[in-house]
């Protein structure tokens, strides 16, 4: 917790003094076992490292402007708390929730004040800044641009949307990532042991399997982890044990059976994909809210979206695959528990959209006529004809170019001779496809492919290897897509 200090950076009293002592004896664990060095900082170790540029800033005591964007309960504001405390700096905090231009400018005028008559430098920390609005940006832009104050910003959005390009631009930016499950562990490690009344000293232990189901419920997020630790620990005599049922009552949240590594995974990963196949939005949403209870990575849930919109929607729907796009890049940008909700959109827009397995049958119907070597030659009128000498051999003459044609459709030959009959791409005639179904027949008929199908041929084989990718068995056993 920041002491009261004067504009000089001492204590005005000793009643301020005893007010600190009895402010921290109550302030919640979360705020007790902020770190007080960035050695004690959890995480983020490509920041905080030897010889990293935010390391060298505060090594140096240098003057800085910050922007620190990543999720919640990542250590933002621990940062800056630690930036303060190393180098000595008087710590003043806004909230972009609450403070306005007057907060803003009176904060400036104060660590002017400090800066000039005792030489005490001030960081100004402004949690979600992305919530200011220009003007309110616009006023600490004096402060950044003559250093009157070592400014922090910390939001949870992409800056490049929610911050000023000046403000921006005078920072420098520093990324957060989510803490792994052995970087949340630590922290519940060491809130345990670390000595009253900082940490809970010892005094209570808990189980293998309560401490797996409280990394689950953090998400990444340290400060929710520790406060979940706090409110079970809360009643328990001297020597009390945390199990999985002291956790469930103290945070009200049943513990989801559901090991990340194990069937249960397989089984409801299967179970979420098979539902928004079948069209069932309900059971899809069940799966994906017993998915994101139970600590699922939401970048995989992003993930396995984006290969069903294409997998089961495909052109029945095209804008199914832009939602499940966005979707993840809205789980980069915000993070959970926010992001919860455009996973859900996705999943709801590709269960209820038009199915269509057309796509995946035909990459997989022209990926088996490559292994079973039906490639040929390039037509030399298709090859490319800008190197001196192409013209000596024949290459990209006779070639007609689409664009020259009313119908921008022109006959000619692009296939190779091994495959120029074959049609790979069968549109259903489900939603939006049946319009591209009538186009592409148009188009072969121009072109003259009246063809043989092959969907049908490689459909059993694609259709189960798809069903093994969408279950998840082949990404996830990969310990690189789990990192």
């Amino acid at each position: 917790m920041a002491r009261a200090m004067r504009e000089d950076g001492q204590s005005e009293s000793l009643f301020d003094d005893a007010e600190e002592t009895a402010a921290e004896a109550t302030a919640p664990l979360a705020v007790r076992m902020r770190p007080r060095t960035l050695d004690e900082v959890i995480g983020q170790r490509h920041l905080t490292g030897a010889g990293t540029p935010f390391r060298k800033l505060v090594d140096n005591d240098a003057p800085m402007s910050l922007l620190l964007w990543g999720p919640p309960g990542t250590g933002k504001t621990t940062l800056a708390y630690v930036v303060s405390q190393v180098t000595k700096r008087r710590f003043v905090e806004l909230s972009a929730v609450s403070a306005g231009v007057k907060d803003v400018r009176a904060a400036v005028d104060g660590a002017r004040r400090a800066l000039g008559m005792h030489n005490a430098q001030t960081v100004l920390f402004v949690d979600e800044v992305h919530r200011f609005s220009k003007t309110q940006q616009d006023a600490l832009l004096p402060a950044v641009e003559n250093r009157w104050v070592s400014f922090i910003g910390a939001t949870t959005e992409n800056p490049f949307f929610s911050v000023v390009s000046p403000l921006l631009s005078r920072s420098l930016l520093l990324t957060l990532q989510p803490l792994s499950d052995d970087d949340v562990g630590e922290v519940i490690r060491r809130a345990l042991a670390e000595p009253e009344p900082r940490g809970l000293g010892g005094a209570i232990t808990i189980d293998d399997e309560a401490a797996g189901h409280l990394i689950r419920l953090a998400g990444g997020d340290a400060r929710r982890a520790l406060t979940y630790l706090e409110a079970a620990a809360l009643g328990l005599p001297s020597g009390g044990l945390i199990d999985v049922a002291t956790l469930e009552r103290a945070v009200d949240r049943a513990a989801v059976r559901y090991d990340r590594d194990g069937d249960q995974h397989y089984d409801v990963i299967s179970a979420f994909i098979k539902s928004m196949r079948g069209s069932d939005a309900d059971a899809a949403l069940h799966y994906l809210a017993r998915m994101i209870a139970a600590g699922e990575d939401p970048r995989f849930i992003a993930r396995r979206l984006i290969v069903h919109a294409s997998e089961d929607v495909g052109m029945a729907d095209p804008t199914a695959l832009q939602t499940a796009v966005a979707a993840a890049q809205a789980v980069e940008f915000v993070g959970l528990p926010e992001a919860r909700i455009n996973l859900a959109q996705a999943v709801i827009h590709i269960a209820l959209a038009p199915k269509s397995n057309a796509v995946i049958k035909a990459i997989g119907a022209a990926e088996a006529d490559v292994r079973n070597g039906l490639i040929g030659t390039v037509p030399a009128h298709l090859r490319d004809a800008h190197y001196p000498g192409a013209g000596k051999v024949g290459h990209g003459e006779g070639y007609l170019y689409p664009h020259d044609f009313d119908d921008g459709v022109v006959p000619q030959r692009y296939a190779p001779d091994q495959v120029a009959e074959r049609r790979y791409y069968e549109p259903s005639r489900h939603g939006l496809e049946a319009r591209v179904a009538e186009r592409a027949e148009r188009i072969r008929a121009i072109l003259g492919r009246a063809g043989s199908r092959t969907g049908n041929r490689s459909e059993n084989r694609t259709g189960s290897q798809a069903e093994r990718k969408a279950e998840g068995r082949t990404e996830d056993k990969s310990k690189k897509e789990q990192a």
